[in-house]
């Protein structure tokens, strides 16, 4: 608990621009928050967060593919967001290690199986990275939080159960897999809301932060459990009712918009469109004399965030081990190509639905950040509510653990006697209890069940006459002897103890 509290306010105190003394007043923490956490909530206390700018256009981009967009600049580091949405990556890493759950701004991606969803992040990363195979792949959240690389060329992934381990982009695949096989028992087709945590660090990339979730499926096959659809449907909507989150719903372009699942989900919890990006994929797998256009320019299905059109590579081209490079250069050269599409050059292609995501959720962080500090405060004023109720900590040597025992034995001796003499703060009204259950006992069920014993039973009195002249002796008494009664009294006992 006292970690929870900390980790919050770092962050908080982080987002206000405050002091760092909670950290430097709890350095036992540190070792759970991890050297990246305090350098990030060093970091946090003298960030001054940039305005919000209008979304990059077309035109600036048109012939510069993602991976050419010069980020070494400082200013057009932080027009995008750099040093923004490390915050809320950091946030979403405190909230996973201690479960806590805030409603932080974040792009949710969703869509159905074979939607192309996993193309159209390996386009955002501009490697192939993800587990590929048929049917349900997905089967674990996939938190995948994007950082420029501006100082090397050098790109590498980081999974945050796995702190300060580097991974390659094949050895990233390996690990999503082995990791949910750990979760789930095997190669079961079974699920999991548990996120995985991936960072990836390169020099092609935009600073994003983007959640995928398992792919929609409405029959079970194989071995997948009978309510597989209910239980994506609940991890879904678990993400995209936030009402703080961005949701990236991706429907392949040579199927009917009305089939989607992914705009059904959205518009459940989004029924006005104004949190949606829709994406349209395999744009170039549509029948001939067909296109996207009307949906692009929103007049099919509006969507206050509109529409981004992408093509990505085909199975074949996967098998055929077509590079994401490659993929990207042929994806510029088919929409130059196809001229219909000119109209809306603004919305097409794997390099503006990346500056387009990166732009909604910069913008989003900056409206939503008040709430997220409230949250944060209410978080942290319940929880040492809580915490109180716990009493002190416990030391970590012999004595103060030895002077926490004694305190406990201390306190319960006092509330035993509160309890016996009736003088607790809490009167009870609901049974008796303490002193008045003794008393009661003693003066109702004890002299009723005293009163139904027959002390002469197994006496007569020739028995009771011979122990009284016994016990005077030689001599006779004015009084009957003490020790005759005692001596009956004795016998009588024990024979009830033996009844």
């Amino acid at each position: 608990k006292i970690c929870h509290i900390t980790m919050l306010r770092c962050v908080s105190r982080g987002i206000l621009s405050t002091s760092r003394s909670c950290l430097i007043s709890h350095p036992s923490v540190l070792p759970i928050l991890g050297y990246s956490i305090y350098r990030t909530t060093q970091h946090l206390t003298n960030t001054v967060l940039p305005h919000p700018q209008p979304l990059i256009r077309r035109a600036q981009y048109t012939t510069h593919p993602i991976s050419s967009v010069d980020l070494t600049d400082e200013k057009s580091r932080e027009v995008v967001g750099a040093s923004l949405l490390p915050v809320v990556n950091k946030l979403q890493e405190v909230c996973a290690l201690v479960g806590s759950e805030l409603n932080l701004p974040q792009i949710i991606v969703i869509g159905g199986q074979s939607s192309g969803k996993s193309s159209v992040l390996e386009n955002l990363v501009g490697k192939d990275f993800l587990p590929r195979g048929s049917g349900l792949v997905t089967r674990r959240p996939l938190v995948l939080q994007l950082y420029p690389n501006t100082e090397s060329s050098e790109e590498w992934g980081e999974f945050a159960h796995k702190p300060g381990s580097k991974f390659t982009f094949g050895q990233i695949k390996h690990e999503v897999e082995e990791e949910t096989d750990k979760l789930l028992g095997g190669k079961s087709k079974k699920i999991s809301p548990e996120p995985i945590i991936l960072k990836i660090h390169s020099p092609k990339v935009l600073p994003l932060t983007l959640v995928d979730t398992p792919g929609m499926t409405r029959v079970p096959v194989g071995d997948q459990p009978q309510d597989i659809e209910d239980q994506i449907r609940k991890m879904v909507h678990q993400y995209i009712n936030n009402p703080n989150a961005i949701i990236l719903a991706v429907h392949a372009a040579n199927q009917d918009l009305a089939t989607s699942d992914a705009l059904k989900f959205a518009r459940e919890v989004d029924p006005e469109g104004r949190r949606t990006v829709g994406v349209l994929t395999k744009l170039d797998l549509m029948d001939k004399g067909t296109d996207a256009v009307e949906i692009l320019l929103g007049k099919a299905y509006p969507l206050k965030l509109g529409f981004v059109g992408v093509v990505a590579r085909s199975q074949q081209d996967i098998l055929a081990g077509k590079s994401i490079s490659r993929a990207l250069k042929d994806e510029h050269d088919w929409f130059k190509s196809n001229t219909i599409y000119n109209s809306v050059s603004t919305q097409v292609g794997s390099d503006i639905l990346a500056l387009k995501c990166n732009r909604i959720l910069t913008r989003q962080i900056r409206d939503k950040l008040p709430d997220v500090k409230n949250q944060i405060r209410a978080a942290i004023k319940n929880t040492e509510k809580e915490l109180a109720t716990y009493g002190s900590p416990v030391g970590q040597t012999m004595s103060e653990q030895g002077w926490v025992l004694m305190d406990l034995i201390n306190k319960f001796v006092h509330q035993f006697k509160s309890d016996i003499d009736g003088v607790r703060e809490e009167i009870v009204t609901s049974q008796i209890n303490g002193g008045a259950r003794i008393r009661y006992i003693f003066d109702e069920t004890f002299v009723k069940q005293i009163h139904k014993i027959n002390p002469v039973e197994s006496l007569n009195d020739t028995q009771i006459r011979i122990a009284i002249r016994n016990a005077a002796g030689a001599r006779t008494s004015l009084f009957i002897p003490e020790k005759a009664f005692e001596l009956l009294a004795k016998q009588t006992i024990e024979k009830g103890r033996l009844m």
